[in-house]
């Protein structure tokens, strides 16, 4: 009977582990899987489809990875094959367009030499040991390398390999225009007066370095149509006429994003005697209307989750986003860390008909739109009888649908030109009058009558358009550290601001698909409970400072009302007799002081208590509950089987 059992035990374990083989060389030659997560986190979005089925000629990528490098660690090499499986997924999509080509580079070998050659960095070990993880897309002669796949950006990973795919395809750089009135591109300066030359901004040498940047005068004639992208910063004193080359650009499918500001701190005008210079504002007021949405460039956002500095130093419109304020699905939002934001505005109404509003930046809840008067106050002046909104304010949004022209009546008339007295030909010769009137008849007949492009009531095909509610975040002394060293300018980002408009440059400039990219799916959520615990407590902290202070603005007048009258008989001059009235007033104001501090006293300890009794708890869940799981399970299962049993 044993033996029997023994055997049968036996020939069970030799087929499941032939089974098991069997089941393992198939998947290697038969590539399949079903995704069944909710957001289709392991599934090529349909962007990526479109991409691919639009492919004219081969790719080839050439996937360096070092798996069999002993010192590397599991958790990269697990990377590494979730990386070798988004390819496969690729590959498979293609319709056999892209072809996947593996290399395990080893030390002084010729795959690390191919990998040299295609761009693919080395990275170090904490061992000392390299290894590489990183693409090389090829189409023909043209290449784009991934050099170091970075674990962190594993979210946008999708994106970025469908980016490379793309930017092998382009035969020549993408034209990006900027309209701007400032000089952003740099200035020789005026030595004779004493004004240096400016440099060229850093986001403008940034952009440069991926596509073709022109710039773009603000004299309202017509965009030049080789022009995929337009960048528009801080249009401020637009006229009517550049409003609509504008807007016919967008009827013509170009791509526009637009950074606008209610104050612009790094382009202030003199203020009055006695008073500090002002931001100039700049809005799209005729374009926003028509679609929908509008900027109030008379308001600032200020917001107490977000806001920079604390207690005196508190500015509330000076905000330090993060992860928290951004669409995390966008890829031009997601994994952008840490983005400063001065004295920006928000964006409110509702997009017309047919026009779809995505919001990739938005306020906190504990936000709200103040007067730009009092936008560059700080401590307790800003905080006082603060009344947030309780609602999140768009800061960039991302607008698309099939645009209506916001100039239905056509191109607008050119102002007229008003002459100078002292060009007037009454207050010339006659002689020299004479010769300016032939002059201009000359020019007349040589200059050609400007040739427009045909009026546009409606784009062709559906469009996507960014608006941003600031512009000073991509200015030099927001996002950027520069240093002098031995001569050389070198240049350190310190937030993500450039990143931001690089990213939404990248999305519009490459193929139409890269817009609809979506995010994959995250592995971690940010925690955000404990940061509205202590935004709401410190909302309660500046409610009972505003109490004291009414209460000691109040007991000031009483006391400055009693003081009037005149000192007691000896008095040393200048001294402070306080008479029985004035003395009890003291008293009372110092029992309301104790009083109202006790109160935040109390507000700081629920605080604390709170979130403390938060962390606990989740700790606890962390900890103890999957054990506590397991053992009510394997109880469970001794339960059932004993009663199996009897």
């Amino acid at each position: 009977m044993l033996n029997r059992l023994y055997r049968n035990s036996f020939l069970a374990l030799v087929l499941a582990i032939a089974t098991l083989v069997l089941i393992n060389v198939g998947a290697y030659f038969y590539y399949a899987r079903v995704d069944l997560t909710q957001a289709k986190a392991y599934t090529l979005s349909d962007g990526t489809r479109d991409l691919l089925k639009k492919l004219q000629a081969p790719i080839t990528i050439r996937f360096y990875f070092s798996q069999s490098e002993a010192g590397m660690p599991l958790v990269l090499k697990g990377y590494g094959r979730r990386v070798q499986d988004l390819l496969a997924e690729y590959r498979n999509a293609s319709g056999g367009k892209i072809s996947i080509e593996m290399s395990d580079p080893q030390p002084d070998s010729d795959q690390e030499e191919a990998a040299t050659l295609d761009g693919v960095q080395a990275q170090a070990l904490d061992n000392g040991d390299r290894f590489y993880l990183g693409i090389a897309v090829r189409q023909g002669d043209r290449k784009s390398t991934m050099s170091n796949i970075a674990m962190d950006r594993e979210r946008l990973l999708e994106y970025d390999i469908t980016r490379a795919i793309a930017s092998v395809t382009e035969k020549e750089k993408t034209v990006l225009g900027v309209m701007s009135p400032m000089s952003v591109f740099g200035n020789s300066g005026m030595p004779m007066m004493g004004v240096p030359p400016a440099p060229k901004q850093v986001f403008i040498s940034e952009l440069e370095r991926d596509y073709k940047v022109v710039r773009v005068d603000m004299d309202g004639k017509d965009i030049d149509p080789s022009i995929k992208v337009l960048l528009v910063h801080h249009p401020r004193g637009i006229t009517e006429q550049a409003e609509y080359s504008i807007d016919q650009f967008v009827m013509r499918g170009g791509k526009l994003i637009a950074l606008l500001d209610p104050f612009a701190f790094f382009d202030v005008a003199p203020g009055q005697r006695g008073m500090e210079p002002t931001g100039i504002p700049s809005n799209l007021e005729r374009l926003t209307k028509a679609w929908g949405v509008s900027l109030d460039t008379t308001k600032m956002l200020a917001d107490m989750q977000y806001m920079v500095g604390k207690g005196p130093s508190a500015l509330p419109t000076l905000l330090s986003l993060n992860d928290s304020a951004y669409d995390q699905t966008d890829v031009a939002t997601a994994r952008l860390g840490g983005t400063l934001l001065p004295f920006i505005g928000a964006f409110t109404g509702q997009p017309v008909a047919g026009i779809k509003q995505e919001i990739l930046m938005h306020s906190s809840k504990y936000s709200a739109l103040i007067e730009a008067s009092r936008g560059q106050d700080r401590g307790d002046k800003a905080t006082a009888g603060f009344k947030p909104a309780g609602q999140e304010l768009p800061i960039a949004i991302r607008l698309q649908g099939k645009f209506n022209t916001a100039f239905p009546d056509g191109r607008p008339k050119p102002p007229p030109v008003e002459k100078k007295p002292e060009e007037a030909a009454g207050d010339k010769p006659a002689a020299e009058a004479a010769a300016g009137a032939e002059d201009a008849a000359k020019t007349q007949v040589e200059e050609k009558p400007e040739v427009f492009a045909p009026h546009l009531a409606q784009a062709a095909q559906a469009n996507s358009l960014v608006l941003i509610a600031d512009s000073d975040f991509i200015n030099d002394g927001a996002a950027v550290q520069i240093q002098d060293m031995l001569g050389q300018r070198l240049v350190y980002p310190i937030n993500g601001n450039l990143a931001f408009v690089q990213a939404l440059v990248d999305q519009y400039a490459g193929d139409s698909a890269l817009i609809s990219l979506r995010t994959r799916q995250s592995a971690t959520r940010p925690f955000t409970v404990i940061k509205e615990m202590e935004t709401r407590a410190q909302q309660a902290y500046t409610e009972k400072i505003k109490d004291i202070q009414d209460s000691l603005q109040e007991t000031q007048e009483k006391l400055q009302a009693l003081q009037k009258t005149a000192p007691a008989p000896g008095a040393a001059a200048g001294a402070a007799i306080l008479s029985k009235e004035q003395q009890a007033e003291v008293d009372r104001f110092r029992k309301t002081a104790a009083e109202k501090r006790r109160e935040l006293k109390e507000v700081r300890k629920d605080l604390r208590a709170d979130s403390e009794a938060l962390q606990f708890w989740i700790k606890v869940m962390n900890i103890a509950l999957i054990p506590a799981l397991l053992v009510l399970l394997g109880v469970s299962l001794m339960i059932y089987r004993r009663r199996s049993t009897r």
